[in-house]
């Protein structure tokens, strides 16, 4: 029984083993075995009768490099499970997270979705007006287990919202600034200008003007499901009340999911008379108060492109 116990054994390959809550030794023993993970069912039983700790620990666990048994059951006793590291970068779609989520082995991205499209009842208190979980699921890095069910992994998105919103200041009139500020976050990668962006807009809606905000007429394309990858004029007339050329106001409800430096900028929009904005070229933008001003920043931009 020694050999079982002390000869180091090379498990398969991505050898990952998902533990669940309850389950006794004998079945954590035979899902071992079964796994490749160790030669032994009966002699894991054994040795824990022997070297009996206070429990072995739930928890999904990788076995990618040969270990002897003994080395096995010293990891389930100390709890040594494998995290999935998940990323979701500022400006994120639902959609998009729904897809990390899934590339990170954590569920099917179909799954994700229909929890971020429904369970409103994890932001409602906050945002009643919100009709899917856009907008509140928090950009940064997670680590999540497999032990944990989808809708605790999209939970603790909305709870390091609710984390964030709380240190920035955002307690009211909470969806309408997230709205806006999903709306700045895809507009400008800089930092340091998101607040004159969001002046732009906020500037528009006082003046009763289209915002004229290309990423919502994307976001309308995407809920359709018929976003090409790139935006067309064409697509201007989408009949989408995310459309904000065609529709006066905000759209419903966020186009994606803001950091925190664009819900402070829609919190605190810097104080100006901008009502136009276009690329410099160099990832910062050229602000115009009228139209003439505005069109000299866009012939230089086509200057700039080798554009006529």
């Amino acid at each position: 029984m020694g050999w079982a116990v002390y000869l180091p054994l090379t498990p398969g390959p991505n050898a990952a083993l998902l533990l669940r809550s309850g389950y006794s030794t004998r079945q954590i023993a035979a899902e071992l075995q079964k796994a490749g993970v160790i030669r032994s069912a009966l002699a894991f039983r054994l040795w824990h009768r022997l070297h009996p700790k206070p429990a072995l620990k739930a928890g999904e666990y990788l076995f990618d490099r040969p270990a002897r048994m003994v080395e096995v059951y010293e990891r389930i006793a100390r709890g040594d499970i494998y995290f999935h590291e998940v990323t979701i970068p500022e400006g994120y779609t639902m959609f998009d997270v729904a897809l990390a989520m899934e590339n990170g082995g954590l569920g099917s991205a179909e799954e994700f979705l229909k929890i971020a499209e429904t369970r409103t009842d994890l932001i409602a208190d906050l945002a009643p007006e919100a009709k899917s979980l856009e907008g509140y699921l928090y950009p940064n890095t997670y680590q999540f287990t497999r032990t944990e069910s989808p809708e605790e992994m999209m939970g603790t998105m909305v709870h390091q919202f609710r984390q964030v919103a709380q240190q920035v200041g955002l307690t009211t009139d909470v969806h309408r600034t997230v709205t806006m500020a999903s709306i700045v976050e895809k507009e400008t990668a800089a930092p340091e200008e998101r607040a004159t962006v969001a002046s732009v807009y906020y500037n528009r809606l006082s003046l009763r003007m289209a915002l004229d905000a290309d990423p919502s007429v994307i976001y309308a394309l995407l809920l359709a499901g018929t976003y090409s990858g790139s935006l067309h004029h064409a697509d201007l007339a989408t009949n989408s009340p995310y459309n904000t050329y065609r529709f006066a106001g905000l759209p419903p409800g966020p186009i994606g999911n803001p950091g925190r430096s664009a819900l402070e900028a829609a919190l605190h929009p810097a104080q100006t008379q901008f009502l136009y904005f276009v690329s410099n070229g160099n990832g910062h933008h050229r602000f115009a108060r009228n139209l003439t001003e505005h069109n000299k920043n866009v012939a230089a931009y086509r200057h700039a492109l080798g554009l006529r």
